[in-house]
């Protein structure tokens, strides 16, 4: 089962939001919308996991928007890290994720 999954809703940080916001134009809605829509991914994030352990998951906003959000469990609830717009890499990644699913 992925992470996600078992966690019950959202623990936003302040700070953090801003800095999303100004460095990704990334909402925390859209962020949100990732996690219900369907997202594909859910590996571990080995090499930024030394102090809590964080996941990396594919997904799509509701308007469309591919992003990439790295996140943790904490408290029972999804703390997102650091979402962003996918890079190449990850857009052919999640479409041929995607294709394979349907």
């Amino acid at each position: 089962m992925l992470p996600y999954k078992e966690a019950e809703g959202f623990e936003w940080d302040s700070g953090n939001l801003l800095k999303v916001w100004d460095t990704h134009k990334v909402l925390p809605s859209e962020c949100e919308e990732v996690f219900a829509n369907n997202p594909f991914g859910g590996r571990p994030d080995v090499k930024h996991s030394a102090d809590e352990k964080r996941h990396i998951l594919y997904g799509k906003t509701n308007q469309g928007r591919l992003l990439t959000v790295v996140y943790t469990i904490r408290n029972g609830r999804i703390r997102v890290i650091s979402p962003r717009p996918m890079n190449q890499k990850e857009r052919k990644e999640y479409a041929e994720a995607i294709a394979a699913n349907t």
